[in-house]
């Protein structure tokens, strides 16, 4: 148990909150993914990624644990459309980190996609709606229970479930979208319960108790349930596909349905203009972008690689799969192998 607890803190991302998920994975060739396929490697013997020394995994789940419990209270005093595309902010954080400590160049590609994540988080932050006054967790349960989130829920469950029970046997194994739409549609979910819990905790430590209502415990239980499909599901897409492919689509469907769901169960439009609705949206798509451009020139060094136009989606006379990043290819696994 302790060597899968492991495994999970060294692969998965931070699932519920923040959906980018780690790059600390070294890819290798993999047969399987139809949209740019390829496994990552992952040193069983140290429950870590290839490469990655132990000491790392060790540092890295603390920070990650108060990384999560910061974005747990974001939600808490902040409405979701405001808090879940500002996750894109640790993406520019880990490009400059990687600079500074690990002598990585950041070159302009990067700084480019650093310059539009901050611009559009910039202009969602001046636009953003106000965080709506609630009282009670049982207002926020009347929210959720009210014919439009109740439609929206059941849609987003009978999804997963057409997705899990039809095409994860299938599908699962060669269609990415299979995995990040699984996650994406509960991690819609997990982040409504994650803010009415943490509401009621705020409106507890004021001094008006909220643990005493079931409610609060409902929605504790949906968001575990939420919170270990996710990590099931992202674990296994990672465990399939290039992370820098799934990253930022995983990113885009997470945030969009988040914002869906708030926009739904919370009504954070009816208290804004036109006007500021389009500037969110444009501010969004600039972070997308940033976003995109930050993991499809990553791997990119000046005058030492370049982006192809097009890949072949099949290479198996190579043992290869065409990638939306360039791989340094490894002569001597070939004759390794002979």
């Amino acid at each position: 148990m302790q060597a899968m607890a492991a495994n999970s803190v060294c692969c998965s991302a931070p699932t519920t909150l923040d959906p980018s998920p780690s790059f600390f994975l070294h890819r290798r060739p993999g047969k399987s993914g139809s949209f740019f396929g390829s496994r990552v490697s992952v040193n069983r013997s140290c429950n870590r990624p290839q490469g990655i020394p132990c000491r790392s995994v060790k540092i890295r789940a603390p920070t990650v644990i108060v990384g999560e419990i910061a974005n747990f209270a974001a939600y808490a005093f902040a409405p979701a459309i405001l808090v879940t595309p500002l996750g894109a902010l640790s993406i520019i954080i880990s490009a400059v980190l990687a600079h500074i400590i690990l002598r990585e160049r950041l070159h302009i590609f990067g700084v480019l996609g650093c310059a539009l994540c901050v611009v559009g988080s910039i202009t969602i932050v001046l636009h953003a709606p106000q965080e709506r006054e609630i009282e009670s967790v049982i207002e926020v349960w009347n929210l959720a229970t009210e014919p439009a989130f109740l439609f929206y829920a059941a849609l987003v469950i009978t999804a997963v479930f057409v997705l899990i029970f039809h095409f994860v046997p299938d599908y699962g194994q060669t269609h990415i979208m299979v995995y990040i739409g699984i996650c994406s549609l509960v991690g819609s979910l997990s982040v409504m319960s994650v803010k009415a819990i943490g509401i009621a905790l705020k409106l507890t430590l004021s001094g008006m108790n909220q643990l005493i209502y079931p409610q609060t415990w409902a929605f504790t239980m949906v968001v575990i349930t939420c919170v270990l499909t996710q990590m099931n599901y992202l674990n296994k897409a990672l465990d399939t596909f290039n992370t820098a492919v799934v990253s930022p689509i995983y990113y885009v469907m997470f945030t969009s349905l988040t914002i869906l769901a708030s926009v739904i169960m919370f009504k954070d439009w009816d208290r804004q203009s036109p006007t500021q609705i389009v500037t969110e949206m444009c501010g969004f798509v600039t972070i997308l972008s940033g976003t995109f451009l930050l993991h499809k020139t990553k791997d990119m060094a000046d005058g030492s690689a370049a982006l192809p136009v097009r890949i072949p989606k099949h290479s198996e006379e190579d043992g290869y799969e065409g990638e939306g990043i360039p791989l340094k290819r490894q002569d001597g696994m070939r004759s390794a192998s002979h």
